[in-house]
């Protein structure tokens, strides 16, 4: 996970409502301390030089429409269990040619997709500031 060579990262709805969740369980807690310095990383501009951080309003860099790829995609995707609006997400994540799909759904942490690593936000901030 290099941040010398990954640029863009989809962050998935479940991940902003991390610090809404109950903080009792400690990896919770955990994920939300990930989740609020990868989003001050971006926010200071110095996560992958802030170059595109996709569905991040107010930072996103790029504006993902729904197209014929992505609805391809997302049939590529239903055989591996994913449930539908997720198969939606990670496919606009594959389209936009994101680096990771960061997100706090468990049932998506196990699951493998050959074109984007599916990562959690303590994954993410591990791997980041291990090659930093």
């Amino acid at each position: 996970m290099s941040n010398k060579n990954k640029n863009l990262i989809y962050l998935d709805v479940c991940y902003f409502n991390r610090p809404y969740d109950d903080q009792v369980h400690p990896l919770v807690r955990l994920e939300t301390e990930s989740k609020l310095l990868i989003q001050e990383e971006v926010a200071n501009g110095n996560l992958d030089r802030k170059r595109q951080i996709a569905l991040w309003e107010g930072l996103s860099t790029k504006v993902i429409t729904f197209k014929s790829d992505i609805l391809s995609q997302t049939k590529q995707l239903m055989p591996k269990g994913i449930k539908s609006k997720d198969d939606v997400r990670i496919a606009c994540a594959i389209s936009a040619q994101a680096d990771y799909f960061i997100t706090t759904d468990k049932r998506l942490l196990n699951k493998t997709v050959a074109e984007i690593p599916i990562v959690s936000p303590i994954d993410f901030i591990r791997g980041y500031f291990h090659e930093s």
